[in-house]
């Protein structure tokens, strides 16, 4: 009997990383830290980018290198264990920052969170279902597979899913007027051309405009948000950091202000951002950056 690999494909993915997730967390971290650094150690693009990008904010410690490419690995393997035990992980997620969450909410105007690629982004997210529902934005990714296993792992009480589109903005926009959270990547490269060059540790990056753009529309507090990997598998302290009222008033200004937000957020444990991440690449449908 012939198989048919795209009918097969999700559920063996779908095997395995459930098969992860029953590992101990320690073990997935230490395993992924190793993973980390032998991917480290193969010359190659990977390797350039991570040690260009990490000098561009003043890391240029060839032993930082090497811790932010066994984090890195670490915040792969741990993934499955987040997304099916989640229960599990979060009784190790804690902070001692919650009332920066709960003084924005009582406002009673919503709330925007911003979780850059920093530390565990998966867990941040789900630590802030505690305080309410919460509607968060993903991009789809190249692979149909993936995204069939992700849309399998993503859904839990509290927390709406939905992708970068019109359809998203507008999820977004009804949950912040109901007075509800929303959440979303700050530092992805926008696409199509929906962005601006701004300063992201001291070189132009090209910056997506839409957060910016959803607080001025709709009056919501700011607060940035970041899960930091503890070691030894003890779990994730979730850090806070609120853009003070009143905030800029146009996007460009507070599109920057964002940035000079995540770059104190990011020096807080500097070897947990994903510094390999592509961030300063020029999309072939955005204007050339401006000369320095």
């Amino acid at each position: 009997m012939a198989l048919h690999p795209q009918g097969h494909s999700p559920l063996m993915l779908l095997f395995f990383v459930r098969l992860l997730a029953c590992l101990p967390l320690s073990w997935l971290q230490a395993g992924g830290r190793l993973i980390g650094l032998l991917i480290y150690c193969f010359p190659g693009r990977y390797r350039r980018r991570l040690q260009a990008n990490a000098r561009r904010a003043g890391f240029d410690s060839p032993a930082f290198f090497r811790r932010a490419a066994a984090e890195s690995g670490a915040m792969i393997l741990e993934t499955p264990k987040i997304w099916w035990r989640t229960s599990q992980c979060l009784t190790l997620t804690h902070s001692d920052q919650e009332s920066v969450v709960q003084d924005a909410l009582a406002d009673g105007r919503g709330v925007l969170y911003l979780t850059p690629h920093l530390g565990c982004f998966e867990i941040a997210g789900r630590h802030l279902t505690r305080h309410g529902p919460l509607t968060a934005m993903f991009r789809p990714s190249r692979s149909p597979v993936l995204d069939a296993v992700i849309a399998t792992a993503r859904g839990m009480p509290n927390l709406h899913t939905v992708p970068t589109n019109r359809h998203g903005v507008r999820e977004f926009v009804r949950a912040l007027k109901r007075g509800e959270a929303v959440g979303m990547l700050p530092d992805q490269v926008p696409r199509e051309g929906d962005g601006l060059w701004l300063p992201f540790f001291g070189d132009y990056a090209l910056t997506v405009t839409l957060p910016a753009r959803l607080a001025l529309q709709t009056g919501v507090a700011v607060i940035l948000s970041a899960g930091e990997r503890l070691p030894r598998g003890r779990g994730w302290r979730i850090h806070y950091l609120r853009l003070p009222d009143p905030l800029p008033q146009t996007p460009e200004a507070l599109t920057l202000a964002i940035n000079q937000a995540m770059e104190t957020l990011i020096r807080r444990f500097p070897e947990q951002y994903l510094w390999s991440y592509n961030r300063y690449k020029q999309p072939d449908d955005a204007p050339p950056p401006p000369e320095d």
